[in-house]
C-alpha cells in the first residue's frame, strides 16, 4: 500500500485502565493515549490497526475528514511549550496554512507525530451533552468504544 492510499484515522481514548490487562495498558502507552479524552492522528497501516484491535475496548476511532482535522489543529494543536499551532509554524514546515497542513495529514502525505516541535496528542474536553451510549459497549452494540467510521467527526466536534 503506498502512502497516497493511506487513510488518516483519529483515535480518542474513552475509558480508563484500572482493571485492564497489561498488554492493553502498554499498547495505550505506545499510542501515547495516557488519559481519557486524549486523541491522536495516525494512518491505517497494519501495525496501527493491530494496536487498535488490541485496545478496542478503551478507544474509539474512525476516518477523520479534512474539515474536522483543520478544526482540531486550529483549536487543539500544540507546539512544544504548549504554544498554539499557527499559520507561521505551517509555513515553517513547508505549507502555506493550517488548512494545507491538515489536507496533507488527511491525505496521508504527512505523519502528524513526525512534525518537528509538535505535541502528538490532542487534549480534548469531554463531549458536550455527554457520550450517547455507555463506554463499556462497542459502537455497533449501542456503546461508544471501537470502530465508528465517519461518525468520529461528530464526536470530535463535540469534544473540541
Amino acid at each position: 500500500m503506498t502512502e497516497q492510499e493511506r487513510k488518516c484515522l483519529a483515535v480518542v481514548r474513552v475509558r480508563g485502565t484500572i482493571s485492564a490487562q497489561r498488554e492493553a495498558r502498554e499498547t495505550l502507552e505506545m499510542l501515547r493515549l495516557s488519559r481519557c479524552n486524549h486523541a491522536i492522528l495516525i494512518d491505517d497501516r497494519p501495525s496501527y490497526v493491530g494496536m487498535l484491535k488490541r485496545v478496542q475496548n478503551y478507544v474509539t476511532w474512525g476516518e477523520i475528514s479534512k474539515e474536522t482535522a483543520t478544526l482540531l489543529l486550529k483549536k487543539r494543536g500544540r507546539l512544544a511549550g504548549r504554544k498554539k499551532l499557527t499559520d507561521e509554524y505551517a509555513r515553517k514546515v513547508g505549507y502555506e496554512s493550517i488548512d494545507a497542513l491538515a489536507e496533507a495529514i488527511v491525505s496521508g502525505k504527512l505523519e502528524y507525530q513526525k512534525l518537528p516541535d509538535i505535541q502528538p496528542v490532542f487534549k480534548l474536553h469531554p463531549p458536550s451533552k455527554g457520550f450517547k451510549g455507555t463506554t463499556k459497549k462497542s459502537y455497533n452494540a449501542g456503546g461508544e468504544a471501537g470502530y465508528r467510521g465517519e461518525a468520529i467527526n461528530a464526536l470530535i466536534k463535540r469534544m473540541i
